[in-house]
C-alpha cells in the first residue's frame, strides 16, 4: 500500500479538493513498524501526524508507578498524534504497534503550512480533532458515570456498531482492563456476570456475540445492575 492509497482510506480526506490531496500525497512518507516497536514516547518531539495504512497502534499514558492506562486503538483509515502535530507541542502519550503496522506520516510543518492555505484540509483536521476530543469525554463519562459492568457493555456496544457478529475485539484483555480503567480479575468477573445473565455468549478468543443487545443497553445506561 502506498501514501496515497493510505490517504484515500482516511475519512478525514474524503473531502479534500485535489489539489490539496496531491500536496498531502507528496509530504506524505510511508513509515513501517514491526508488532511491539515504539512510534515515539511521551515527552519526545512530535514528528507529525500519522494515518494507519495496516495493523493496529495503541496510544497510552504510563503513571509514576509504571501503570500503564489505554487512550485508545488505532486502526486503518485512522490517525493519531494531531492534536500535537497543530500544537506544535511534545508527544503527550507513547504509541507502541501491536501488530505490524504501515502508516502514512504527515510531517508537522509542511501539514501546518499546507493548513492554513487549504480550508478542505483544514476542516479535515478539525473532524479529526473533534472524534479525538469526543473519545476523552467518553472515556471520562466511563470513569466517572458508569460501574465496571456498565463500562464493559458500553464498550461492546460502541464496538458491535457497524460490525457483524461474532464482534472483534481490536486489543489484548489486559489492554482492554486499561482502557475500562478496571483491573484484568474486574474485567474478568464482569464478562462472567454478562455471560451468566445470558447477554453475551461465552468468548472465544477476542470473539465475543452480542445475545440480548438491548438489555446489554440498558446496563451501558445504568439501567440495570443487579444481574
Amino acid at each position: 500500500m502506498n501514501v496515497a492509497e493510505i490517504l484515500q482510506k482516511c475519512r478525514w480526506f474524503s473531502r479534500v479538493e485535489p489539489r490539496g490531496f496531491q500536496r498531502l500525497v507528496a509530504m506524505a512518507r510511508l513509515v513501517e513498524f514491526e508488532k511491539g516497536e515504539t512510534i515515539f514516547q511521551q515527552g519526545q518531539p512530535c514528528p507529525g501526524m500519522f494515518v494507519v495504512g495496516s495493523g493496529m497502534v495503541r496510544v497510552f499514558k504510563v503513571g509514576a508507578g509504571g501503570k500503564e492506562h489505554l487512550l485508545h486503538m488505532v486502526g486503518p483509515g485512522n490517525t493519531f498524534a494531531e492534536v500535537a502535530t497543530i500544537g506544535r507541542f511534545p508527544c503527550p502519550a507513547n504509541a507502541e504497534a501491536l501488530a505490524r503496522t504501515q502508516c502514512a506520516l504527515l510531517p508537522r510543518d509542511p501539514l501546518l503550512h499546507l493548513l492554513q492555505e487549504d480550508h478542505s484540509v483544514c476542516m479535515g483536521m478539525m473532524l479529526s480533532l473533534s472524534v479525538w476530543v469526543r473519545q476523552l469525554v467518553e472515556l471520562l463519562e466511563d470513569v466517572v458515570l458508569r460501574d465496571a459492568l456498565g463500562r464493559l457493555a458500553r464498550y461492546l456496544l460502541q464496538t458491535a456498531a457497524g460490525s457483524p457478529d461474532p464482534v472483534q475485539l481490536p486489543m489484548l484483555k489486559k489492554h482492554l482492563a486499561s482502557h475500562l480503567n478496571l483491573t484484568s480479575e474486574t474485567l474478568s468477573r464482569s464478562i462472567r456476570r454478562l455471560v451468566d445473565a445470558g447477554l453475551i455468549a461465552e468468548p472465544q478468543g477476542n470473539c465475543v456475540s452480542i445475545l440480548d443487545r438491548c438489555r446489554l443497553q440498558r446496563v451501558a445506561d445504568g439501567l440495570i445492575s443487579d444481574l
